[in-house]
């Protein structure tokens, strides 16, 4: 039985309500009446459930599709404006107990380099990652209870935060580890955490077993209901996402909006960004043979629809995918990216031996941070290294009231400049910073109300005079 406002899995992502909710897809993926009527709600910007979302996926009319991909990038930036966050991902460990089918981290890869950082290495990487520019990181690691133990998580947080060096500082840290207990959640929200991500791989059941054969990740319950105990344990900012390519995407598309459905029923907060992995290459993983792989324009498709449902929420696209694919990407509803990405342990501080290699994926696109700031400035976007809302404590409610309200874009947008202008100084090639300097003279006479923008003018002087870390 579907039930939004259950606790228990099966109830919340209901296999027999997803299979409805296709066939109600098919038998109106051409209804011009049903399609136009849901478009007029999305117009709204309150969003759309994952019957609706579904149709508007399954609409194989192009004019429809156009307005799809339209109305999704309005939304984007009446809720985002031309902002967009920068992050990079820093793996601490790959030791792993399971048996992830998809994974070269998986127990019985016995040819990948296992690694697991020292405090004294995740300061090397903290120190790269600072030097390139990156304000905020979202760690990663393998599940295995002996080797990466969540104290061993916590004290490398608290290394993270503890390094300043010259003008860098690293103001987030997110965490993407495997589901875990409420007790452990409310250690991590006291260490001081962002976002608590953990993507589902899959909503269907029967795949997700047959996917994760071996090891606690085999337990699709514990591991779905995962989000419900992390805001339990009082972290009010959770990110999902599935990878796209394990089982068939109208299943994964309508799974993923019945989860933010139950989080938003029951806690009132829905998921603070959903991410959109496709499956790539990876050492001993072979993407072909996984039979539900999806183009380029599906998976634009999917992103499109995603923003259009779920509006309130970051939308995040990694260096899985190329540039040309991260820049559509970007039109249709993401707001944020990595930047200068390595998805190997130890990646950052020194490059790793041929026969060493310990990455999770294969990266895509390979560009230095430097070079895809300049690559959004050039395209008009405006890379944020902002951190503030989290600082200020406007997450969880208070954040998607904003959010939702639209009220946000009057912190947003100073605080990008300030951070961007922070970046201009500190990393960027002369290049770079001549091109941030203009967008930055531009977005500021562009801010409509005038406390804003004198707030955002005086303390972009005082940012050029040497001063730094101000916030709206």
């Amino acid at each position: 039985m579907y039930d939004k406002y259950s606790m228990v899995a099966d109830e919340f992502i209901s296999d027999d309500e997803i299979n409805e909710t296709l066939k109600y897809a098919d038998e109106n993926k051409s209804n011009r009446e049903l399609l136009s009527a849901i478009l007029d709600k999305a117009r709204k910007r309150k969003g759309l459930d994952h019957r609706e979302a579904s149709v508007l996926l399954a609409c194989d009319l192009p004019d429809i599709n156009d307005e799809i991909f339209r109305l999704a990038g309005e939304i984007k930036k009446d809720f985002y404006g031309d902002r967009i966050v920068m992050f990079a991902p820093l793996y601490l460990s790959n030791y792993c107990v399971n048996g992830c089918v998809y994974c070269p981290y998986h127990a019985k890869n016995k040819h990948i380099a296992r690694k697991k950082l020292t405090q004294d290495e995740i300061r090397a990487e903290v120190i790269a990652l600072q030097d390139m520019g990156h304000k905020r990181l979202a760690l990663e690691t393998g599940e295995d209870p002996v080797n990466c133990p969540i104290e061993y998580v916590l004290e490398s947080i608290k290394t993270i935060y503890s390094i300043k060096h010259k003008n860098g500082a690293i103001r987030r840290v997110n965490v993407n580890i495997a589901a875990t207990t409420v007790e452990n959640y409310r250690k991590l929200k006291e260490a001081g955490i962002g976002t608590y991500i953990l993507f589902q791989e899959t909503y269907h059941k029967k795949s997700y077993l047959q996917l994760h054969p071996t090891g606690p990740k085999h337990d699709y319950n514990y591991h779905t209901e995962a989000m419900d105990r992390a805001m339990e344990g009082g972290i009010d900012d959770v990110g999902c996402g599935v990878l796209f390519g394990l089982e068939l995407y109208r299943y994964e598309f309508a799974g993923l909006l019945k989860h933010a459905e139950h989080l938003e029923a029951v806690h009132g907060v829905g998921p603070h960004t959903i991410s959109v992995p496709r499956i790539k290459h990876a050492d001993d993983i072979d993407p072909s043979v996984f039979d539900n792989g999806i183009d380029d324009e599906t998976f634009l498709k999917i992103i499109a629809c995603i923003r259009v449902a779920v509006p309130y929420t970051g939308m995040i696209i990694s260096t899985r995918e190329n540039k040309n694919v991260r820049e559509r990407a970007l039109k249709a509803g993401i707001s944020q990216i990595s930047g200068g990405s390595r998805t190997s342990v130890g990646g950052y501080a020194e490059e790793e031996e041929e026969d060493e290699n310990s990455s999770q994926f294969d990266v895509s696109d390979n560009r230095t941070l430097d070079e895809v700031v300049k690559w959004l400035i050039d395209l008009g976007y405006v890379p944020s290294f902002c951190t503030a809302c989290y600082r200020e404590g406007r997450t969880g409610d208070r954040f998607m009231s904003l959010c939702k309200s639209g009220q946000i874009q009057n912190c947003c947008l100073p605080n990008a400049l300030m951070t961007l202008k922070e970046y201009l100084m500190d990393y960027a090639s002369p290049e770079t910073r001549k091109a941030g300097e203009e967008l930055i003279m531009r977005e500021v006479d562009d801010i409509p109300n005038p406390r804003t923008r004198e707030f955002a003018e005086r303390h972009l002087e005082e940012i050029g005079n040497g001063e730094r870390d101000f916030r709206f």
